[in-house]
């Protein structure tokens, strides 16, 4: 299955590799499956089935003048899980990923929430969340990049987050396939990224949730994570040296350990 209806006239993207207990894996901001290559790999490899979702707006997806508000983007995976007969998953979910991963884990559709360099509540600092910049002060200066140079802005948004700097062409490959967002969808989605809050939604998350953080991430610092930590039914949390936003990339063995120690 490669297309899935989540509304009327909005497809998702679908790959679903593999056979045994699902996994379901959502890319970070503007980013698709083609991400999650050397993990469909890993997981398949050792038994499980790998779904990756390109949520909409982004990849195979349709790319609607709306619906980006992670309650939305969060409603679409449920589309999916209902059209593959797939109950209570595994998900891992990759920071704006890991916002909608969270908002599912809180609707009961997942059995263990994987959390990849991000904090799941908030991406932005907030009165009860003094983590990371102001949303006020990053998503104009965001969308006034989008606006002036979708190419530039897109080129510096993802160099940014990795720590040390990537070599050129991991850079022009993930700058690529983020390039498949068009800048309507890329708008809306940093006001969902930098806006949401689901921190009341806490006491609804009663699964296991497992946090792999970059140890020098520039994005989604670790003082969040611990603040989440300390507020989860169930949470642990690993922290991977030498990396920032990317772990897939920057630290790909240490990354798919961690990723295979964290399933069921």
């Amino acid at each position: 299955m490669n297309l899935v209806e989540a509304e009327p006239g909005v497809r998702l993207h679908v790959q679903d590799l593999g056979g045994g207990s699902p996994v379901v894996l959502l890319a970070g901001f503007g980013l698709s499956h083609t991400v999650w290559d050397r993990q469909v790999r890993v997981l398949t490899g050792a038994g499980r089935r790998a779904v990756c979702v390109d949520l909409r707006g982004t990849g195979g997806s349709d790319k609607p003048l709306g619906g980006y508000g992670v309650e939305r983007l969060a409603a679409d995976v449920e589309a999916v899980l209902d059209a593959l007969g797939l109950d209570r998953v595994a998900l891992v979910g990759w920071s704006f990923g890991g916002q909608v991963g969270f908002r599912l884990a809180a609707a009961g559709r997942v059995e263990r929430l994987v959390l990849v360099t991000s904090n799941g509540v908030r991406a932005s600092r907030s009165e009860a969340f003094p983590f990371g910049a102001p949303a006020d002060a990053v998503e104009p200066r965001l969308v006034e990049a989008e606006h002036a140079d979708r190419l530039a802005a897109r080129r510096a948004t993802v160099a940014s987050g990795f720590r040390p700097p990537a070599p050129a062409h991991v850079v022009d490959h993930l700058v690529q396939v983020q390039l498949a967002m068009p800048s309507w969808a890329a708008v809306a989605s940093y006001r969902s990224y930098l806006r949401s809050d689901l921190s009341h939604l806490l006491d609804e998350v009663r699964v296991p949730v497992v946090q792999v953080m970059g140890a020098d991430d520039p994005v989604m610092p670790l003082r969040g994570a611990a603040w989440l930590q300390e507020r989860l039914a169930d949470g642990r949390l690993v922290v991977l040296e030498g990396c920032g936003h990317y772990p897939m990339f920057e630290v790909p063995d240490a990354f798919d350990a961690a990723l295979l120690d964290a399933l069921p």
